[in-house]
This record gives C-alpha cells, structure tokens and sequence, in this order.
C-alpha cells in the first residue's frame, strides 16, 4: 500500500512539474541602456540618459551595435562607437556567460528588462529601452554601419542628432513629392485621354461633314434614282412582310439581323459601314438604328428588342449626344439615321 502511495505521489508530482509553462529563454534582442557603473571600490556611478550613456543594439544575427547616446526632449544625439560580435551561454539560474569578441564575461538576468555584465571588476548595469529600438533602431544601425564603411574608428566618429520632428517633416515632405508626382501622373493621363478624345471627335467630324457634303452634292438624278429605289424597297413584298413581322413584337434571330443588314445594303450600299464608324455601338444601339432605317415605330423597336419604349427613347437620344457632342431629341437621331447611307 505504501509503495502505491509512494508512486502516485510521485507521479502527481511529474505531472505538476511538466503542466508548469517552461520559462521562455533569455534574449538581448532589442536595445539596451547603461544606467550604472559599479567600480571595484564600492562606489557606483550613474549615467542618466539626458546627460549621456551608453546604447546597445542586439539582433538576431549575433551582432552587437553600440553608440554614446544623449537623450534629450527633441531629439537623441548619437554617437558611434562601434559593433561587434556576441555570443550568450545560458548557465542556468538567470545566469549566463556573455563574449564580445571571444571576451568572456558573466552576466546576470535580473529581471527580464534589467542585467548586469561584469567586465575588468566592474559591474555594468543595463535596462531595456524597447521605445528607442521601436522609434531609431534602424537609423542607428545604419549611421554607425555607414561611419565603419568609412573607415572611421572611434575617435573620428561623428555624432549625429536623430529629430523625430524632423523626421516627421521629412516624412511630410517625402508624401509631398509622392502625391506631386502621382499628381503630375494623373494629369498626364487625363490630358492624353483628352488629346484622344479630341482626336475621336474631330475624326467622327470629319465623317459627318463627309456624309452631308456627299448628300449635298449629288445631282438631282441621282437623288431621284436613289428615291425611286427606296419607294420600290418599302412597297415590295420582302419588306411589307418584315414589317409584318415586326409589328408582332416577334423576337428575331441571328440570321434574321443578317438577312436585314442584306437588304439595306441593297437599298442604302454605305449605311452600315458609315453607321459603324461613327461611334462603338453596343448591339442594342446597333439593332436599334437598323429598325430606325427600315421606318420601324418605337413602339414596335421595343417590342422586337424586349425594351421599354422609354429605354429605345433614352438610346436613340444617348447616341445623338455622344456622336454629336451635344445634347439632342430623339428625332434629331432618326432624321440623321435616315439621312445617311445611301
């Protein structure tokens, strides 16, 4: 019994031990300030940031960056000193051996923002400083990274004074030229779309001139033949029973729009390649100035489209304004398609 005892203790214990949450191991990432010096002697010195002090950044890759720092209301003044290679040795019991360098030295963990580094005698005291590694850790690295890249020891290092309302201002002025630029883009866009359609206009201009300057200026006989074969065209029996057809709202198919592009071009040889390049059409304008052509009503224009008749009202008037340029009837739009093609 007691040997049962024994090891149900002991195994409630095991299981106490490994349900604990394992503390997470030591890191010197981020970026640390020398707040003390203790001195063999007893006597401990402290170095308040807005008088000067020392900083150290620690990464990830083993690499440590230091500089003299002065922290100050409106700015840091840096100083480079300098950045080497570490390498910490976890001993257990929040106590571990630190190289610089292959320089060993104890260091102890105090808490997880406090540590000592002991070094010739003298014990070093540092605390975290997490807003300075947020705000400036990449403008340090890179002005100490730049001045060794220069050659520069500790002795012709220069000190460098890192402004956060300057860097706002920067930031403000680099916005600047961001939307100036995208500004200058934007107005560039605009104006080539413009300069196009500009051009499209003056090009469809010059079409609609065409076409009233070669209506203008055909003889009275030709005008008179062309008469004659439309009162043919619309008396025969091939168009009195497309009308009829239409009359009944009856849908059409694709061969039927093919059958009524043929006869109009026997009627009217340029009107649908004049009606094509006068503007994009969509298949509904399309279908819609073809019925126009062939004297078909509104009503039933509707009808064989599956529209409102307010909606073929809305088209003929759209089309008129955007061939145009300005805004017209719906019977300015049916007078000009009945005027062209021929």
């Amino acid at each position: 019994m007691k040997k049962i005892l024994l090891i149900l203790t002991a195994g409630l214990l095991l299981t106490g031990c490994s349900m604990r949450k394992k503390r997470p191991d030591f890191s010197l990432q981020g970026a640390w300030l020398m707040k003390e010096v203790t001195v063999p002697e007893g006597y401990t010195y402290s170095y308040p940031a807005n008088e000067g002090t020392w900083l150290r950044l620690y990464g990830n890759d083993n690499v440590m960056y230091e500089c003299k720092l002065t922290l100050t209301e409106q700015a840091l003044v840096v100083k480079p000193e300098g950045k080497c290679s570490v390498t910490l040795i976890d001993k257990g019991g929040g106590e571990h051996l630190y190289l610089e360098e292959e320089d060993p030295c104890p260091l102890n963990v105090l808490s997880d923002s406090t540590i000592t580094i002991q070094r010739s005698g003298r014990v070093f005291l540092w605390q975290r400083a997490d807003s300075i590694a947020q705000e400036w850790e990449t403008e340090i690295r890179s002005i100490i990274n730049r001045d060794l890249e220069h050659g520069a020891d500790a002795n012709d290092m220069h000190s460098y004074v890192l402004s956060a309302k300057e860097r706002e201002q920067a930031d403000v002025i680099h916005k600047m030229i961001y939307a100036l630029i995208a500004f200058i883009v934007i107005v560039v866009i605009v104006a080539q779309m413009a300069v196009a359609n500009w051009r499209a206009k003056r090009r469809l201009q010059l079409q609609l001139q065409q076409i009233h300057e070669e209506h203008d200026e055909r003889p009275q006989l030709v005008k008179q033949a062309i008469k004659t074969v439309e009162e043919a065209f619309f008396a025969s029996d091939d168009y009195l029973s497309l009308q009829r057809r239409l009359s009944t709202g009856q849908r059409l198919k694709a061969e039927d729009w093919d059958e009524i592009e043929g006869q109009l071009k026997k009627v009217y040889p340029g009107f649908t390649s004049q009606l094509r390049t006068l503007y994009p059409m969509s298949e509904l304008e399309y279908q819609t100035c073809l019925l126009i052509k062939l004297r078909i009503v509104p009503k039933d224009i509707a009808a064989v489209l599956s529209r409102d008749v307010s909606t073929i009202s809305t088209v003929r008037s759209r089309l008129y304004q955007k061939v145009f340029g300005q805004k017209g009837g719906t019977r300015e739009w049916d007078d000009f398609i009945l005027s062209i093609g021929a």
